[in-house]
């Protein structure tokens, strides 16, 4: 009888693991860039509900428009016969985005450069002005752009083995006389993309195997995560509507992934609740000026896929004490 309790049990460890948190937080398959001609994607930019990307060097200036229910190009804009080292793309608004030509392997070019581009469905060939943009320190190696929501200022992220910097562009740029950046402050280390959230008070970067959430302009950590596995991760954007957050990889069909907050940073993020004050008896309707920043309430995550090996592992942990439990009472 004892051995048919103990039997028993032995679903037991399958059945409290399946409550269990996963080991390991997935992120959920939107689409895959279906393309032949995409394959070294670097930057992501979400525009209109459609996806900007970019192929990295080798390529020639091509920024593919491509529509996430199907995973197909339905625009390419050919801006540049012979980038440098074509690394990451900022919104720029109006049916634009800012490419960042700003790659540097080597730590040797005296400048980089942006370009602003329009985008979207249709093939075309632009002509259009870039900007070039030369570090306070000397040539860094950098994959990361951002433009801020509210005043489209650009900021570029170096990629340091040992942490990267935030480095700011003037408010206003001409094509005609380099521009220096300005360093701001520092973020985690091989920064392989960035992107400001619609609020305008965070930014979150990611390297190849996680992201870290940072509070605009003070670059406080807001916490830290670790990201799906993916090829060579080198995209990340941010739904300005929605705040939803979408990653990017190298790699032939690569999969764009919705990527869900931790808990605990969606909740340090929340704006701050204000004291209440008396209402007056009218209140005069206000519409927000352009270019004014707007609280964007973050939107409700599903629940998060995680791996079935904690489970697994988990629950084979605790057949195998149940089992040695087993042949112990066994009568003799």
């Amino acid at each position: 009888m004892r051995e048919r309790y103990l039997l028993g049990m032995t679903a037991l460890p399958f059945v409290v693991a399946a409550f269990l948190p996963g080991a390991l937080l997935a992120g959920n398959e939107v689409t895959r860039f279906e393309d032949p001609e995409i394959v070294e994607s670097s930057g992501l930019v979400v525009d209109d509900g459609l996806l900007v990307t970019t192929n990295d060097s080798g390529d020639s200036g091509r920024v593919f428009t491509v529509d996430p229910a199907t995973g197909e190009t339905v625009g390419v804009t050919q801006w540049s016969a012979d980038p440098v080292d074509v690394e990451a793309l900022a919104p720029a608004g109006g049916g634009e985005v800012w490419v960042g030509d700003i790659g540097d392997n080597r730590a040797e070019r005296p400048s980089v450069s942006v370009a602003r581009v329009p985008v979207g469905p249709g093939s075309r060939d632009v002509d259009v002005p870039s900007y070039e943009l030369v570090f306070p320190e000397g040539p860094r190696d950098a994959e990361s752009l951002m433009a801020d929501p509210a005043t489209n200022q650009l900021y570029v992220i170096s990629k340091g083995v040992f942490g990267g910097s935030v480095y700011a562009a003037p408010e206003r740029l001409r094509a005609d006389r380099p521009h220096k950046l300005t360093e701001v402050g520092p973020v985690l280390p091989i920064a392989t993309d960035a992107a400001f959230f619609p609020d305008g008070r965070h930014i979150i970067v990611r390297s190849y195997n996680e992201a870290a959430v940072y509070s605009w302009p003070e670059l406080d950590e807001v916490g830290r995560f670790g990201l799906p596995d993916q090829q060579q991760g080198e995209g990340i954007a941010v739904d300005p509507l929605d705040g939803t957050i979408y990653a990017s990889s190298e790699g032939l069909h690569a999969p764009v992934l919705r990527i869900s907050l931790p808990p605990a940073v969606r909740s340090a993020m929340k704006p701050p609740v204000a004291s209440p004050t008396p209402s007056p008896s009218v209140t005069p309707s206000v519409t927000p000026a352009p270019g004014n920043r707007v609280d964007t309430e973050l939107p409700e995550e599903p629940p998060a896929e995680r791996s079935a090996w904690g489970w697994a592992l988990g629950g084979l942990f605790g057949l195998g004490i149940v089992v040695v439990l087993v042949r112990a009472l066994r009568p003799r």
